[in-house]
């Protein structure tokens, strides 16, 4: 089973859960079906269509979004699995400031990479390996922590999760 999308009443989203989570709000009457992936689940008397995307009926006041912990998928997350260098498919993750040049192992100095970037610049600054950040890394605030907890987003949510990046 795969997990499905959850929104607010808002269109804020929320977390991911699971399917059967899903159905159970929907017939408890808290969430709606805003996008199914044709699927169905069967029962003796019942079809339900498995949801991609559901939202609350209701609004549920979120008070505080905590800092997101520093993974790596979540780095990836938060850089689109792009090299942080080149633009290319970002494979590792590379500390900007060198931890042997005491850089610290944090949102603010970490971004993903790819191999090659990251073999050229090896222990250096990126400056000395000729490399440019192509944005500068930060910690990530909001909702958009919600879309690293989800790891690879399916295409079916991107419209749901584009305010978050």
């Amino acid at each position: 089973m795969d997990r499905v999308l959850l929104l607010n009443a808002t269109f804020e989203p929320l977390c991911a859960v699971s399917v059967r989570r899903a159905i159970v709000l929907m017939f408890k009457g808290k969430a709606e079906v805003l996008e199914g992936d044709g699927g169905a689940l069967h029962s003796e008397k019942l079809t339900i269509a498995i949801p991609l995307v559901i939202r609350l009926v209701y609004y549920v006041k979120v008070p505080y979004y905590g800092r997101a912990n520093l993974s790596r998928r979540a780095v990836f997350a938060r850089d689109s699995w792009a090299c942080q260098y080149c633009g290319g498919k970002a494979e590792t993750m590379d500390h900007v400031v060198p931890r042997s040049r005491g850089g610290a192992h944090s949102w603010e100095n970490v971004v993903a990479a790819c191999r090659r970037c990251n073999s050229k610049k090896k222990d250096k600054l990126p400056v000395e390996a000729s490399l440019k950040l192509r944005r500068k890394p930060g910690v990530p605030r909001g909702p958009a922590t919600v879309s690293l907890e989800l790891g690879r987003v399916r295409p079916e949510w991107e419209r749901y999760l584009e305010y978050c990046r």
